[in-house]
C-alpha cells in the first residue's frame, strides 16, 4: 500500500484581528459568521496569545515555534534576516516535499523559504475610496489554489490578510453594516484627543471621514473590516471544498497581533501590551485528529503552532533539518485533555512605537518602559488582570511588592533563556528601533511625541512594507 499522502497546511493569518471582536470569542456584533462555522467543525483556542509585539515579531513566533531570545525579532523595523540557525515552518516543509507559496508577507523574517510569494493592494485611502482589500487576496489566491490543489505533491499555503489592519476602509455594505447615526454630529466630541494626538493624526485623516467626530462610528469600520474579510474568507473555504480537499486540508485560523481601538490612549493602531494587542485567535480544524465543536481554556501562544503542526502531519523535526527543540509545544495534549494548559505566564515585549517588556500571569500584568513613551505613560504599570481585565486602573504604586516579585520572575526567565541559548534579550539592544537615524534611546516623552509621525498613506504603506524587510 502506497503512503498516506501528507495533509495539505493552509494558515490564514489575519493581520490586528482581536480575539475579543470574533462572534466566535463572545462579541456581541455578528462579526465572523463563516469563521465561526469553521470553529463549530474545528477546535477554538480561547486564551491563544501573541507575547511579542507586533507584525514581525508576532509572525515569526507563529512561523518558527520559537521564542523571541531564540529568533532575536522583537521590533517591528527588524533589521537584517532571520538568524540563519533557525528554520521557518516553510523550510521544514519544503524537506518533506511540500509545495509552498506564500500570499502578502514577501520578506518578513518569518517568510523565508516560499518556492513562490504573491503580493496583492493591500492599503487605500479615503480619496481612493473603499477598499477591497481581502477580495484582491481572494483575487490571486483562489487560481493559486486550484494550481496547488492540481499538484501531486501537498501544499502549505500562507495567506496574510490586510482586513482589519488600518486603515478600514471596508466596502459597502460593510461601512454601515454596524453603525446607524451621525460619524460628524459636531455635538459629538469623542474623537477630540485622537484627532489631537499628532503622532498619528495626519494618517487618521488620510482615511477617516472629514470632519469625523464619533469614536464608535470608527470602531464600526473595524468591526465591518472584520465581517467583510470573513465573507471572503468563506470563499477561499468553499474553494476547498470544490476541489474535494476541504477535509484534506489542516485549517488554521490565526492573528500577528490584535489592535487597539479606543482603549489605553493608543488609539486605532496595535502598540501597547494590553490584552487588547496580546489576545488573539487561534483555530484548527482538520476532521479526524482536531475535534469538532471543542473549545480549549488553556493558554497557548504563537511558538506552539508550528509542533502543533507537524504533530498534525505527522512530520519528525528531526528529519526536516530541526536541530532543535521547539521553545513550543503541540497544543494536542490540551485537545486530548493530557494537560489543562500550557505555560501561563510568561514575558511580553513590543517595540513598535514604544519600547517596553513585562511579565504576564494568569492574575498580574506588568508593564515596564525602556525608554520614555510619546503617551506620556508611567515607567512601571500593573494590573489585576482578574479584578480589573481591560487593565485601567495601575497599581504600581499601591502594590510595590507585586511589582517586585514580577519583575525578579521576569528577569529569572531573562537569565534563563540567555545561558540557555548563549543569546542576548534583544530588546535590550534595539538602537534606533524608532526608524530615526542617530536619534537612540528617547530620553523623555516629550521628545518621542515630537519625533515620531505617520503622516500620508504612501508613508504609512512604506511602514508597512518596512514591517516585511
Amino acid at each position: 500500500m502506497p503512503p498516506r499522502r501528507k495533509p495539505n497546511i493552509l494558515i490564514v493569518g489575519i493581520d490586528s484581528l482581536r480575539a475579543d471582536h470574533m462572534s466566535c470569542y463572545g462579541y456581541r456584533r455578528q462579526t465572523t459568521p463563516h469563521m465561526d462555522r469553521i470553529a463549530s467543525q474545528g477546535t477554538l483556542f480561547e486564551r491563544n496569545y501573541s507575547p511579542w509585539i507586533p507584525t514581525t515579531s508576532g509572525y515569526t513566533a507563529m512561523l518558527t515555534g520559537m521564542d523571541v531570545i531564540s529568533t532575536q525579532v522583537v521590533a517591528l523595523r527588524h533589521k537584517g534576516p532571520l538568524r540563519p540557525e533557525i528554520t521557518t515552518l516553510a523550510e521544514m516543509v519544503k524537506a518533506a516535499g511540500y509545495n509552498t507559496t506564500c500570499v502578502g508577507f514577501q520578506g518578513n523574517a518569518a517568510s523565508r523559504g516560499f518556492d513562490k510569494y504573491i503580493q496583492f493592494p493591500g492599503w487605500g485611502s479615503w480619496n481612493e475610496g473603499r477598499s477591497p482589500k481581502a477580495q484582491n487576496l481572494n483575487d490571486v489566491t483562489i487560481p493559486e489554489m486550484e494550481r496547488l490543489a492540481k499538484e501531486k505533491e501537498p501544499f502549505f499555503l500562507f495567506l496574510r490578510h490586510m482586513d482589519p489592519h488600518a486603515p478600514y476602509l471596508p466596502p459597502v455594505p460593510y461601512e454601515r453594516m454596524f453603525y446607524h447615526g451621525d460619524e460628524c454630529n459636531p455635538r459629538n466630541k469623542s474623537m477630540e484627543p485622537v484627532m489631537s494626538f499628532k503622532p498619528f493624526r495626519d494618517f487618521f485623516a488620510t482615511w477617516m471621514p472629514p470632519g469625523i467626530s464619533d469614536k464608535d462610528y470608527v470602531i464600526a469600520q473595524y468591526d465591518g473590516a472584520i465581517a467583510y474579510m470573513d465573507a471572503c474568507i468563506q470563499t477561499i473555504f468553499t474553494t476547498l471544498e470544490a476541489q474535494g480537499i476541504l477535509d484534506k486540508t489542516i485549517v488554521v485560523i490565526n492573528s500577528d497581533h490584535g489592535e487597539t481601538l479606543y482603549d489605553h490612549e493608543c488609539y486605532f493602531d496595535h502598540h501597547g501590551i494590553y490584552d487588547t494587542t496580546l489576545h488573539v485567535p487561534l483555530i484548527i480544524r482538520y476532521p479526524g485528529k482536531v475535534p469538532s465543536g471543542k473549545r480549549i481554556s488553556g493558554y497557548t501562544q504563537h511558538i506552539d503552532l508550528v509542533p502543533t503542526l507537524l504533530e498534525l502531519a505527522d512530520l519528525n523535526p528531526a528529519e526536516l533539518g530541526v536541530s532543535y527543540p521547539f521553545d513550543g509545544q503541540s497544543v494536542m495534549d490540551l485537545v486530548r485533555g493530557e494537560v489543562p494548559s500550557h505555560q501561563n505566564e510568561y514575558y511580553i515585549t513590543e517595540c513598535t512605537w514604544m519600547r517596553k517588556h513585562g511579565w504576564r500571569t494568569p492574575e498580574w500584568k506588568l508593564i515596564m518602559a525602556l525608554e520614555p513613551d510619546f503617551h506620556f505613560k508611567p515607567q512601571v504599570e500593573l494590573y489585576n488582570l482578574i479584578q480589573d481585565p481591560e487593565e485601567n486602573v495601575n497599581l504600581a504604586e499601591k502594590e510595590p511588592a507585586v511589582v517586585e516579585m514580577l519583575r525578579q520572575r521576569m528577569e529569572a526567565w531573562i537569565a534563563k533563556r540567555e545561558a540557555e541559548t548563549g543569546l542576548s534579550d534583544p530588546i535590550m539592544n534595539q538602537g534606533d528601533w524608532h526608524g530615526h537615524s542617530g536619534v537612540g534611546a528617547f530620553k523623555t516623552s516629550q521628545q518621542a511625541y515630537d519625533t515620531l509621525h505617520i503622516g500620508d498613506p504612501a508613508q504609512a504603506a512604506r511602514l508597512q512594507a518596512k514591517s516585511r524587510d
